[in-house]
């Protein structure tokens, strides 16, 4: 699943624009390589965000096409 799509539908970003544009200037990390919108995420996988001065670190555990209410809380586990 690119990463765009896992953080709009894990509902860490709002829109997949602003996901796109995370990755574009370099605020999105997978396995501590800055990572592309496109870029692809498995399952164990573990994707930084740095929000303004608060960096967000999580570990993808499920990787769902559609997410419905509390579903997405079983896409990813909160590392730091």
């Amino acid at each position: 699943m690119r990463i765009d799509k896992f953080l709009k539908n894990a509902r860490i970003i709002k829109r997949r624009t602003l996901a796109k544009e995370a990755c574009d200037k370099g605020r999105v990390l997978i396995n501590g390589k800055t990572a592309k919108a496109g870029a692809e995420v498995e399952v164990g996988d573990v994707i930084e965000i740095i929000f303004g001065e608060k960096p967000m670190k999580i570990r993808a555990e499920k990787l769902l096409d559609h997410t419905v209410k509390d579903e997405y809380k079983e896409m990813y586990t909160l590392i730091s």
